[in-house]
């Protein structure tokens, strides 16, 4: 899928909007557009951060490796890593280089491409379970380990996030993150409350 844009109404969101905390940027990706070149995208309604050094759940906080080294690069980029021995999860990284933050994005609500969708997960009986949980998100945009380190600002790899003019929703309280031993203290989870595409803890 290399060389190929996203075609999806909207902009591109800048390098800048990624090179923020993670803590800023993660609620402010609310209601952003994942978007595929072959046509699949979602509006993402649960996020996650992750802020490196400090932060004890956060694949980076023990320092850089072969694994978590896309992290530490240039922001805006996807981080992609392998989980539970069978899920692929997907980041974009923030901050400094170096820092190693980024957000996870936990669910989507499917806007186009469903039937794509539903021939990545064919088990699925329900749309609304199609992307509302990390690792169903990116079985169902086929995003796997391929896909780490690809530029998402740059728009050239096959996938991409986009503002199509809907905004965040205005004051969203940080809760708890999910499926984590440490950091558990950390209001580092974000979401479109109501959403029936929200991930379920």
């Amino acid at each position: 899928m290399s060389l190929r844009r996203p075609r999806w109404p909207g902009a591109v969101l800048p390098r800048s909007f990624f090179h923020r905390d993670a803590r800023v940027v993660a609620p402010e990706l609310l209601n952003k557009v994942l978007a595929c070149a072959d046509g699949r995208a979602g509006r993402i309604v649960e996020v996650e951060a992750y802020v490196g050094a400090i932060d004890p759940a956060a694949h980076t906080f023990r320092g850089k490796t072969k694994r978590n080294a896309v992290m530490f690069g240039p922001p805006g980029h996807m981080y992609v890593y392998f989980t539970y021995g069978m899920h692929w999860c997907c980041n974009t990284v923030c901050g400094d280089e170096g820092e190693g933050s980024g957000v996870l994005i936990r669910a989507l609500e499917p806007l186009a491409g469903i039937e794509r969708m539903r021939e990545a997960r064919p088990k699925v009986r329900r749309d609304r379970e199609l992307c509302s949980g990390p690792a169903r998100l990116t079985q169902a945009l086929g995003i796997t380990g391929e896909q780490n380190g690809i530029d998402l600002v740059r728009a050239r790899d096959g996938y991409t996030v986009l503002d199509d003019g809907t905004p965040p929703p205005d004051n969203v309280p940080g809760s708890a993150r999910i499926g984590i031993r440490e950091g558990t203290d950390l209001l580092w989870r974000w979401l479109v409350a109501g959403n029936p595409h929200v991930s379920r803890a």
